[in-house]
């Protein structure tokens, strides 16, 4: 489970860096998921009830990153200006 997990993490970083031109919030979206991955396979490796808590926590973190991040992608669209804030990044 440890190396699935591990895997995920590699792949979630690589989209990471690929977020480093799109806009804030995916980056902490996909920051956050790179944390949580990494942070399943140690505590899955490990056998360690606090680091699974705490990627428990991290997990619900991330969960609500990803909810602001659509739904400010989707309400700005709609209304055609800025209504949340996703830190647009500069080409």
């Amino acid at each position: 489970m440890a190396a699935f997990l591990f895997m995920w993490g590699w792949f979630t970083m690589f989209m990471f860096v690929a977020t480093l031109r799109i806009n804030k919030a995916l980056q902490v979206v996909f920051g956050t998921l790179m944390v949580l991955f990494f942070l399943l396979a140690l505590g899955n490796f490990f056998q360690s009830s606090v680091l699974l808590t705490i990627a428990g926590y991290e997990g619900i973190l991330c969960g609500f990153t990803a909810i602001y991040a659509a739904m400010a992608q989707v309400i700005n669209e709609v209304s055609d200006e800025t209504v949340l804030p996703i830190g647009e990044v500069d080409a």
